[in-house]
C-alpha cells in the first residue's frame, strides 16, 4: 500500500539523514492527511482515508507543481532553487509507479479508442475517462490528450 510505503520512506530518510528526503516526505503526509480530514468533512474517504488512486494524483500535482516552479526559478536565473525542486521531484517520483513510454500511450490510445468506438472530438471526454480509470498515476495525460485529439480531429 503506498501510504505504507511513504510512512516507510519517511523512516529511511530519517535514518539515512537524508534532509531533502525527509522534509519532502513530510510535505507529502501532510498534504495526504490534509485530503484525509477533507474526505471525510465530505463523507468519501473510509477509516483509512483516500484511496490509492487519489495518493497518486496527488503525487502527480506535486511533481507538475515543482516542474512549474522549476521554469520559473530558472526564468529567474535562481539554479540554487532549481536544484531543490529536482532534488524534491525525484523524492516523490520514487513512490509513483513506472510512467509509460510512447508507445505503450498509443495502444492504450488506440485501444480505449475502439472499445468506445470513438469516432469524433466529442468522444474525447469519454476516452480520457477511461484512460484516466485504468492509467491513473501510470500516464501522461497531457500526451495521451494530444495523442486522442489528432486521432479525432
Amino acid at each position: 500500500m503506498l501510504r505504507d510505503r511513504l510512512k516507510d520512506g519517511l523512516k529511511e530518510a530519517m535514518k539515512s539523514q537524508d534532509k531533502r528526503a525527509v522534509s519532502t516526505v513530510r510535505l507529502i503526509l501532510a498534504a495526504l492527511k490534509d485530503r484525509d480530514i477533507a474526505a471525510r468533512g465530505r463523507g468519501d474517504g473510509d477509516e483509512e482515508g483516500v484511496s490509492e488512486e487519489e495518493i497518486l494524483q496527488l503525487l502527480q500535482k506535486m511533481v507538475k507543481q515543482r516542474r512549474e516552479t522549476i521554469e520559473a526559478y530558472r526564468k529567474a536565473k535562481r539554479d540554487d532553487l532549481v536544484q531543490q525542486e529536482q532534488e524534491e521531484i525525484k523524492v516523490i517520483s520514487r513512490f509513483l509507479p513506472q510512467m509509460m513510454d510512447e508507445s505503450e500511450i498509443e495502444a492504450a490510445v488506440e485501444s480505449a479508442m475502439a472499445e468506445l468506438k470513438a469516432d469524433s472530438v466529442k468522444d474525447m471526454g469519454r476516452v480520457m475517462a477511461v484512460l484516466k480509470e485504468h492509467f491513473t498515476g501510470k500516464m501522461d495525460f497531457a500526451k495521451a490528450s494530444g495523442m486522442v485529439k489528432r486521432r479525432l480531429a
